[in-house]
């Protein structure tokens, strides 16, 4: 019972995230892509810091070469001089140069390696954001178009209401008159129970009229004035 009130529930929220993405989802990928840019402007400071280091170690290695080279020169001199004292001093020195150098040549190539790789990393994130950023308009472009569907789809659904109220109101209008509805029954009982035969043959000249007309009102009023 649990296990499944856990994963109605568990269904039910992964509802709303989808209806929330799908509200939201101009400003998610605007906040997503600001997110990238984050990381990316990060690696940028990353591969300057090991360009920077490549560099520095590339300069040392360099000024390590040209020390070697120059004691190198001095110690052939000092043999020549029979110094071999300094000569063999001058290649201790050498030696210890020597092998600071094959571990800055292996740093430097590490160094190296690792710069490759940043800037390629960096060139594709780059790549990608610019892909997003153009999606990003595609998307609002969609978003936009979808927008105005919706309103017209609301319009035409007013229009629905608008057609609905003028055919209720044609129904009332051509309904048949209840009053005059009436009359007309009343006339046709009159009718059938012989009723108003009087009144027909008053109508047809036999007889006084049995009802008063506005003809003979208006005659009276004249005899009297």
């Amino acid at each position: 019972m649990f296990g499944t009130l856990k994963t109605l529930m568990l269904g039910a929220s992964a509802q709303n995230e989808t209806r929330v993405r799908d509200v939201y989802a101009i400003e998610l990928i605007d906040q997503k892509i600001r997110e990238a840019d984050a990381s990316l402007k990060s690696a940028k400071f990353a591969l300057a810091g090991l360009i920077q280091r490549q560099r520095a170690e590339a300069r040392q290695l360099e000024t390590l070469e040209k020390r070697i080279n120059d004691l190198s020169v001095r110690a052939h001199k000092a043999l020549e001089q029979q110094r071999e004292d300094l000569a063999q001093e001058a290649a201790h020195a050498i030696a210890q140069m020597e092998n600071e150098q094959t571990l800055r040549r292996e740093t430097l190539q590490r160094l190296e390696t690792r710069v490759l790789q940043l800037r390629q990393s960096v060139e594709t994130a780059n790549a990608r954001i610019i892909d997003l950023k153009q999606g990003a308009v595609a998307a609002r472009a969609v978003k936009r178009e979808q927008d105005i569907q919706k309103r017209l789809g609301q319009q035409a659904a007013q229009n629905g209401a608008f057609e609905e109220a003028d055919d209720l109101i044609r129904r009332v209008l051509n309904r048949d008159d209840p009053f005059e509805q009436s009359q007309i029954l009343s006339e046709i009982e009159q009718g059938l129970d012989k009723s108003d035969i009087a009144d027909r043959m008053a109508e047809a000249g036999f007889g006084p009229a049995t009802k008063s007309t506005a003809s003979d009102v208006l005659i009276r009023l004249k005899a009297q004035s």
